[in-house]
Parts: structure tokens; sequence; C-alpha cells
């Protein structure tokens, strides 16, 4: 029953309630309240490299390719 998604394990474990729930208990992923897997790009979902100045809320790859069309300029 080794998986890289819980979900999957859902479907043959649905005849089996207590193993269900204990499973569903330990291997499923808590929430998150703090630290880089909290907030993800808007565009892409990348989770690292985030740009959360002046609500952008995207990551360094997608505001690199936007940043002229939301009125940024480049400066060398």
């Amino acid at each position: 029953m080794t998986t890289s998604d819980p979900k999957k394990v859902f479907k043959q474990l649905v005849r089996k309630p207590v193993k269900l729930k204990k499973f569903m208990k330990h291997n499923l992923s808590k929430k998150r309240t703090t630290g880089i897997a909290l907030r993800k790009c808007s565009l892409c979902g990348r989770n690292g490299a985030h740009i959360q100045k002046y609500g952008i809320g995207m990551c360094r790859q997608c505001f690199r390719l936007n940043a002229k069309s939301m009125g940024f300029k480049k400066y060398m």
C-alpha cells in the first residue's frame, strides 16, 4: 500500500473503514500554516522563489515573463 499519492489508496480501503481512518491519521499531509509550502505561484503553482511584495503572488520565473505587461521596467 505504499504510494506517492495517498488519495490513490482510498479506493483500496473503502471497504475497511477502520484501516482507512488510521491511514488518514498517519499518512496525509498536514495543513500548512507557515513555511515555504504555504504560498504558491498564481500562474504555475511553484512553491519556491515566491515574490509577495506589492501583492504580486508569483514565482520569480513567472514574474520575469510577465513583468513588462504588469508595468515594471528593467533598469540596467
